[in-house]
């Protein structure tokens, strides 16, 4: 077994190979915020702000001086990035007398059991860390499993959060228009708050009483009603991946509602939703790091890695994986939040 798996196919560069092209289903917050993905060699980045302004300028004499300019102020942050690394144990007696169906090539068994582990711990572990990550992106901030922060992005970035928006969702008797005047005004402010650069499409994932209270608000059904949008009435969108429940338009805004939870933790609070803008360049970024392994030191980073090596006792092989990622929100004042009541 030893000559076996100090053979290439089990060594870190193979292994990370295999693991890096398994598929992936990163989830919503994965598909649909736009991520820029980069590696870097090192295991924290320095974010630099230019703190610059917009300002008017006031008339000035033709031929005489301007008003002189003043540079912007500059910012300098270091983030660093987490390590999440999942250990397995391959014993020796698991693949002793055991072969791969039609043949009889024992590397073969080996190769399939380990890919087999690795694809569990990269679906059930490494996927969802990921995705629970970027969610804590969108809201601008981003929790550890434990429920701890990791990042506060308002914090990091000094600004302000924008005050919660109360869409008033449970009133007896709504005012008419209000709720598509109160998504107009968010628009404005994320617009406001991105500065010179054009918005796009602006997406908000919402919890699920939430979302079935707005699908339900009189403003939503009077703008559907009679057309031949109406089945967004009866259930919403429904999208091919099947990564949310149901999606729809309202007042220039696209309201989701977010699927993904991991036990009994959802990752967006029933009765919330967050709103963000997508399309915008350089506005969602993941950065990973190198595996803090001999071979991959001061390498670019990979988004993932894997690695098998003897116990001391020789009776099987230590093997785990790993992901070195952060992921965040270049301008965190375009992160609204909002809710059902």
């Amino acid at each position: 077994m030893s000559d076996v798996f100090n053979g290439d196919a089990f060594s870190v560069v193979s292994l990370t190979d295999a693991i890096n092209n398994l598929p992936f289903v990163p989830g919503r917050a994965g598909e649909v915020a736009g991520w820029q993905e980069e590696g870097v060699p090192t295991t924290s980045i320095a974010i630099e702000e230019n703190n610059g302004e917009l300002k008017l300028v006031n008339p000035s004499p033709r031929g005489g001086p301007g008003e002189p300019a003043t540079s912007g102020k500059r910012k300098m942050r270091q983030l660093v990035i987490p390590h999440y690394q999942v250990d397995d144990f391959i014993a020796a007696d698991s693949v002793q007398g055991v072969r791969a169906f039609g043949t009889t090539n024992q590397l073969e068994v080996l190769q399939d059991r380990v890919s087999s582990k690795l694809q569990q711990h990269v679906s059930w572990k490494l996927d969802p860390t990921l995705e629970y990550q970027r969610v804590g992106a969108l809201k601008g901030l981003i929790l550890n499993a434990d429920g701890t922060t990791l990042y506060n992005l308002f914090t990091e970035f000094g600004v302000a959060q924008e005050a919660e928006v109360n869409f008033k969702l449970t009133e007896a008797n709504p005012v008419a228009g209000e709720l598509r005047e109160k998504c107009a005004q968010i628009v404005r402010k994320i617009a406001n708050n991105l500065g010179g650069i054009a918005v796009r499409t602006i997406f908000a994932e919402c919890g699920d009483d939430f979302f079935d209270a707005l699908l339900k608000h009189p403003d939503v059904i009077e703008s559907y009603k009679g057309t031949p949008m109406a089945q967004v009435l009866r259930g919403g969108y429904v999208t091919p991946s099947g990564t949310v429940y149901g999606v729809f338009e309202f007042g220039g805004i696209i309201f989701e509602n977010y699927r993904g939870k991991v036990g009994d933790t959802s990752f967006i609070d029933t009765n919330a939703c967050h709103i963000f803008p997508v399309g915008v360049p350089g506005l969602w970024r993941t950065v990973y790091a190198p595996a803090d392994y001999e071979e991959t030191v001061n390498t670019i980073g990979l988004p993932r890695y894997a690695k098998q090596y003897p116990t001391a006792n020789g009776k099987g092989r230590h093997l785990e994986a790993q992901m070195n990622a952060l992921n965040y929100c270049t301008r965190p004042k375009v992160l609204i939040k909002g809710k059902k009541a």
